[in-house]
This record gives structure tokens, C-alpha cells and sequence, in this order.
């Protein structure tokens, strides 16, 4: 499969924009994008409710369209018995009574201090899910989190990335073994090639299961902590049981919108959101449907290019009972 399916947004920005990486990416929702349902909720009390959080527009086409994974998110979790998915756009709903019930928030968005939970009020909320033992799953960038709110992040996640320790780079990543879990059932050895992974995180001393593993390029390995660990297998993906009893994952691919047309990446992502819910995952692994190139072709953002937008307001770091590392 190529990086990128064939798609007419590519034909219009020119090959030119593929290397202007750097700069925001910034546009309003598509006339087709406006057609995928946003903040709708059932008012069938009985079905798990999943908030997914759509990131705002960033990077090149066919990379970070958070829009368009998660409406394809949206579909899958849609044919899973008992769930009622409801989708929100630009990293947070307008509508917050959406999060009420939810058993599962999903975020895929970009992190650091671009992360869209940083405003006071949404990291109140947020903390908020987490005392009352809903799920979470963080997508790619979004496990990174500022060093303010590092602490508190890993203790809903079980682990950050932090750029004290951690690297990131694109490269061919093959999990070529997978270990027994619910998240992993039915999910095959696969290769997801030329991907972007973030690893080498905090992690916290308990609770935290690896999920999938790789061989990471040791050039790649850009601090001096990572070097220290050259031809280790590298953690990209988790799972973590909170004291408390709520369930995190967290997956640092998800990069290149290419890779949700892989079979083994679409069921992990399911059965994880369904294990996070606290829902049952069948022994086969959850059902989910073919996704080709044209399946891969809706609902990319419009990305122009545009001024660098200013981060919200940062959270107040929390009290220092709450930092561990």
C-alpha cells in the first residue's frame, strides 16, 4: 500500500507542501467532512458511550488527519454490539455534556503544548473521567504531554513521552511477536511501514502492560537515555490498569492515515477502545471491516498553510504529592 492513497486534496496542494512540514496546517471542515455526525448521542441508556476527539488540522496530507481516522474510528465502533460512539472535532466538543456516562475518551490529536486537553477547564474535565474510572486512549503525538502536567498525565496513562528522554522518528516498524492480552486478540503480526512512532517514554512502575514491541533503527535514537538502550525492542504501544480501577492505552503510531488499512492495526485499535470501555472483546478479536484506498480517501482536512497557533493556557501543574517520574 502506498504511504498515501491516491487523493484529490494531494493533486491540489502540489508536492510542493509535502516538505513545508514546520508550518501550521490550518482549515475548516470540508463540505464532506460537515456530512460525518458530530456530537450525536443515542439516548439508548444501555449502550457504552465512546467520546472521540478529533484534532485539530496538522502536518502534510496523509499525515495527522485526525478528522478522517477518527470517522473511520466512528464506523468501526458503530458495528460493535453495545457501543454508541459520538465524534467531536477540533480537539473538544462544544457540547461538553457529550462526556457525561462515558465509559471511553479517545483522543487523537497532537501533543506537547499543542495539546488540545491543556485549557484549565478541559484538564479539570478530563481529571475529572479519570477519578470517576473512565477510559482513555492517547493516539500518537497525544502521549506527549508539557513537563508541567507530565506527572498528573502519567498517572491516568502509565506513561508520557517527555523529549528529556524520548525519541521519535519515521521508520519500517515490524511487530513480529504479540503478546497475550484482550486488547490483542486476533491481531496478527503485522508491519507498518514507514511509519511515525514516538518511544522510549516514563512509564509508570505498575500496572503498565506492553502491547506491541519493536526493533527501533538505532541512528534513529536521538537522546542520550535512548542511546543507552541501543537493540532494545521499544514500546509503541500499552495498556495500564490505574489504581483506581480505570483502564488507559496508550499507541504512538497512527501517523501515516495509510496505516488504518491495515487489518491487525484496525482490530488492536477496536479491541483497546472496547478493553479501555471495560466492554467484553471476543476471543477472536472484534469484527471490522475492510478499509481500501477508497475507504482511506474520506474526510481529509483542507490543510493551508497558516500562521503557528498560540497554545491555550497551560493547566497549573499539580501539587507536588502528585509528581512522580
Amino acid at each position: 500500500m502506498p504511504i498515501f492513497p491516491s487523493h484529490p486534496i494531494l493533486a491540489t496542494l502540489g508536492v510542493a507542501l509535502l516538505v513545508l512540514s514546520p508550518l501550521s496546517l490550518r482549515g475548516e471542515l470540508t463540505e464532506e467532512q460537515q456530512k460525518v455526525p458530530l456530537e450525536v448521542a443515542s439516548q439508548d441508556a444501555s449502550l457504552a458511550k465512546v467520546v472521540v476527539l478529533a484534532g485539530t488540522p496538522s502536518n502534510k496530507p496523509g499525515q495527522h488527519e485526525y478528522f478522517a481516522g477518527c470517522a473511520l474510528m466512528l464506523d468501526w465502533l458503530k458495528q460493535q454490539p453495545g457501543v454508541q460512539p459520538v465524534m467531536a472535532a477540533e480537539g473538544w466538543p462544544k457540547d461538553e455534556s457529550i462526556f457525561k456516562g462515558a465509559k471511553c475518551v479517545v483522543c487523537y490529536m497532537d501533543g506537547g503544548d499543542k495539546l488540545a486537553l491543556l485549557e484549565p477547564a478541559r484538564w479539570q474535565r478530563i481529571s475529572q473521567l479519570m477519578d470517576e474510572g473512565t477510559g482513555l486512549i492517547m493516539l500518537h503525538q497525544a502521549v506527549e504531554a508539557p513537563e508541567a502536567q507530565a506527572a498528573q498525565f502519567k498517572s491516568w496513562m502509565g506513561g508520557v513521552w517527555q523529549k528529556d528522554i524520548g525519541s521519535r522518528g519515521h521508520w519500517d516498524m515490524s511487530f513480529d511477536t504479540i503478546p497475550q492480552h484482550e486488547a490483542t486478540r486476533g491481531v496478527q503480526p503485522f508491519a507498518a511501514p514507514k511509519d511515525g512512532w514516538l518511544y522510549n517514554l516514563h512509564f509508570a512502575e505498575k500496572g503498565v502492560t506492553p502491547l506491541l514491541s519493536g526493533q527501533v533503527p538505532d541512528k534513529n535514537r536521538s537522546t542520550d537515555d535512548a542511546k543507552s538502550h541501543a537493540g532494545r525492542a521499544e514500546v509503541i504501544a500499552w495498556a495500564y490498569e490505574r489504581p483506581n480501577g480505570g483502564r488507559s492505552v496508550g499507541f504512538t503510531g497512527c501517523d501515516l492515515h495509510a496505516g488504518w488499512g491495515i487489518e491487525s492495526q484496525r482490530r488492536f485499535m477496536v479491541n483497546a477502545i472496547l478493553w479501555a470501555a471495560k466492554l467484553p472483546v471476543p476471543e477472536g478479536g472484534a469484527k471490522v471491516p475492510a478499509c481500501g484506498e477508497a475507504e482511506l480517501a474520506k474526510n481529509w482536512d483542507r490543510k493551508t498553510l497558516g500562521v503557528r497557533k498560540t497554545a491555550a493556557p497551560a493547566a497549573a501543574a499539580p501539587p507536588p504529592a502528585a509528581a512522580s517520574r
